[in-house]
């Protein structure tokens, strides 16, 4: 089958993309994108004004490696971790000591805000605030009891019951610097319990509740929100708050920082967090250092007396032996072993600071061990070689190594003391403040207005598109002629739709209130939709030419396809040819022609068909329309099907075909009711009315059925309410008529 006055339409095959109707579909729906884009767009505007800012101050620490233990190389200290320095003093960071001692000294356990008005109370105040003047905002609208800039509540002391803690109490202000503390109401707009009454800068007592109010600025009637958390609470709250980075992966370096709504209330948080992990930081060197050098001290006298007694037992030994010197080769081996010895010495007293530090299983820990295996070995060497010197040698030798090795031992720890006891007098710790806590006033970290704006425009078009996605993915009705045909039928005509027509719809009882009908052949005779009645009338006289009759029935498979709408133009545009058309609304369940032709309906083909009326009474005239005459469908029957089956309708119709050109039925949906397939067998040309978008192809493969069960021929179909798209089939003069390119 084909299109009448045009080519046959290709359609793109189901499984494969057409970019260009992607493209096009999209364009279609242009106007709901958009509308849906700014107001997101909108939307973003309107958060980023309302919300308030928050700003970030940020600092950065340096932790240096500690000093290395001597014997150690820095690799073996550090085991091969990357800065543990700098990970251990993350953690540190955010502890509960240091993030403790910030909250205990800003007092952030105590949180108190000024009531504000939602969406518009946040504006106000920083419109209020970014003036000159320091006093404290007038009210807008007379709501007093509202902060709208330039308040302050400071807080010295606040202690609470355990049931009052993480509650939300409200301090209201009176005048002379007198306030009033309540426990909020769980019933709505009643006023809370009184729980004290104080003045700003004298510690107030009642119901449990201890306070001292530093600072108190507002008008007479300003409530503010007082929170009394509990410290651990506020703490882990503030450890998740602070956050650390290393900006340089593997690096010394610490990065700091944390978001407030008052920026110098950020800044002094961080100030407090760096300067109790310095004190910490200098504190546990100190600490380090005192330990080291008591342990070294107690070590000296020792050290001393075993000093003396070897060089005691040398000098004996010499004088016994009448012998005071060695040979060379003896000599370097006592002078190794003494050199082994002393580090020995060195390493075990290293190894009782690393136990102290740390578990047997660090890294320090082993290779302290590894080292003083490795020299032990060694010295057990040197004394197997020693075993076979001459006993005379031999105990000189050991006498002379107890000796070097007792005095290099001693000399080793008074330089010990010495570089303890200044580094006790001068410890500054391994850590250092690189950057001091700062923030940007003029540039708030939260929101960023632009990104959030487009970020909310953004998301406005992805889900307008997706919208428009889902809708085509889930559509059903039928969009393009060539589905039609596809089941077997011709597409005589495509109406599209009309703006115009919609306007007359939504107008119909103004026009009608003035005498002018709602047809859109008469009221827009120019309008592409007319002009597509125009275009159907030329081929229905065609296709007439071989009928049995004159008459013409136009049906639908369901209501809403409009074929009120094409029967009532395509009578009034053959009329206008200088035709005489009869126009019948054969709907008698819910018929509402004659609401678009403006004429009254008391009786018609009901009263007609039941014998109540005769059918000169029952025609009337359409009044601005010369040659068009129309029945309507009159009262409401209990039985219009019964009415239609009698014999009479069809005597009716042939006693009226000589008198008119042509005779144009309405009837109701044939998948509704049996009725239009009544009418079927009584006219010689048949019309479907299938509407774009809403009729499925399996209903209108229904309705053929339906009629073809009843012995009724579909000559075509009418393809009405058809929409204009950018990327499908092209233009409506393929479907039979040039107007539209």
């Amino acid at each position: 089958m084909k299109a009448i006055g045009g080519p046959r339409i290709q359609v793109q095959p189901e499984d494969e993309i057409d970019p260009r109707a992607l493209l096009g579909m999209l364009l279609d729906h242009k106007w709901p994108i958009i509308k849906m884009t700014l107001g997101f767009l909108v939307l973003g505007l309107a958060y980023v004004l309302a919300v308030t800012p928050q700003y970030e101050a940020k600092a950065m620490v340096q932790v240096e490696q500690a000093p290395n233990l001597p014997g150690l190389t820095l690799a073996e200290q550090q085991g091969g971790a990357s800065s543990p320095a700098a990970a251990d003093a993350k953690a540190i960071l955010t502890s509960q000591s240091v993030i403790g001692q910030a909250v205990r000294n800003l007092r952030l356990y105590i949180e108190t805000s000024p009531y504000r008005v939602p969406l518009i109370g946040s504006l106000a105040a920083r419109i209020h605030g970014s003036g000159t003047s320091t006093d404290v905002g007038a009210p807008w609208f007379g709501l007093s009891s509202y902060g709208w800039g330039g308040s302050q509540l400071e807080m010295e002391r606040l202690d609470v019951p355990n049931s009052l803690l993480g509650q939300d109490l409200t301090l209201t202000a009176d005048k002379g610097g007198t306030y009033v503390l309540t426990e909020d109401s769980d019933i709505p707009f009643s006023p809370g319990l009184v729980l004290l009454r104080g003045r700003v800068g004298q510690v107030a007592t009642g119901s449990g509740v201890t306070m001292l109010v530093k600072t108190l600025r507002a008008n007479a009637g300003m409530r503010f929100h007082v929170v009394r958390n509990d410290v651990m609470t506020t703490i882990a709250r503030m450890q998740k708050a602070v956050l650390t980075s290393q900006p340089v992966p593997d690096s010394n370096i610490i990065s700091l920082s944390f978001d407030s709504a008052e920026p110098q209330m950020a800044v002094n948080v961080l100030d407090q967090i760096v300067n109790a992990f310095l004190a910490q930081n200098v504190g546990r060197n100190s600490a380090q250092a005192s330990n080291s050098l008591k342990f070294v001290k107690q070590q000296l006298p020792e050290v001393k007396r075993k000093l003396a007694a070897a060089q005691s037992a040398l000098s004996a030994f010499q004088l016994k032996a009448h012998s005071v010197d060695v040979p060379m080769q003896t000599q370097n081996l006592l002078s190794e072993l003494a050199s082994i010895n002393t580090n020995i010495d060195q390493l075990n007293t290293q190894k009782v600071e690393v136990e102290r530090l740390y578990t047997p299983e660090h890294p320090a820990y082993e290779a302290v061990t590894r080292q003083i295996g490795q020299l032990q070995a060694r010295r057990a060497s040197i004394e197997q070689q020693m075993t076979t010197l001459p006993d005379t040698q031999r105990q000189l030798l050991s006498l002379n190594g107890n000796v070097q090795v007792l005095n290099n031992t001693y000399t080793s720890l008074l330089n010990e003391v010495q570089q303890l006891e200044l580094a006790q007098a001068g410890t500054v710790g391994t850590a250092r403040i690189v950057d001091t806590p700062e923030v940007d006033v003029s540039r708030p970290a939260k929101p960023r207005k632009l990104l959030t704006i487009l970020g909310c425009a953004f998301v406005g078009a992805f889900l307008a598109v997706a919208r428009v996605f889902l809708k085509e993915m889930f559509r059903r009705g039928l969009e393009d002629p060539a589905e039609i045909e596809q089941l077997g039928v011709q597409v005589y005509s495509a109406i599209p739709l009309s703006e115009r027509q919609i306007e007359l719809a939504q107008n119909r009882p103004r026009l009608l209130g003035k005498g002018r009908s709602a047809l859109l052949a008469i009221a827009a005779p120019d309008d592409v939709a007319a002009e597509a009645m125009r275009s159907l009338r030329t081929s229905l006289r065609f296709t007439q030419l071989g009928a049995s009759d004159n008459r013409l029935m136009v049906c639908g498979s369901s209501a809403q396809t409009g074929k009120t709408f094409v029967a009532a133009n395509l009578a009034a545009v053959n009329a206008q040819a200088g035709l005489r058309v009869l126009l019948i609304d054969a709907n008698m369940r819910d018929g509402n022609l004659h609401k678009v032709l403006g004429v009254r309906a008391e009786y018609g083909l009901s009263e007609l068909l039941a014998g109540e009326l005769e059918v000169a009474d029952a025609i009337c005239s359409v009044e601005g329309l010369e040659g068009l005459d129309f029945i309507p469908s009159g009262g409401k029957p209990s039985n219009p099907s019964e009415l239609l089956m009698r014999p009479y309708f069809g005597t009716l119709l042939r006693r009226l075909s000589p008198a008119y050109d042509l005779i144009v039925i309405d009837s109701p949906p044939i998948l509704a009711v049996t009725d239009a397939a009544i009418i079927g067998h009584n006219v010689g040309t048949s019309l479907l009315v299938v509407r774009f978008g809403l009729n499925q192809s399996r209903e209108v493969e229904l309705a053929m059925q339906r009629f073809e069960q009843a012995g009724v021929s579909i000559k075509g179909v009418v393809f009405n309410g058809m929409e204009k798209r950018s990327g499908g089939f092209s233009t409506y003069a393929a479907l039979g008529y040039g107007l539209v390119s």
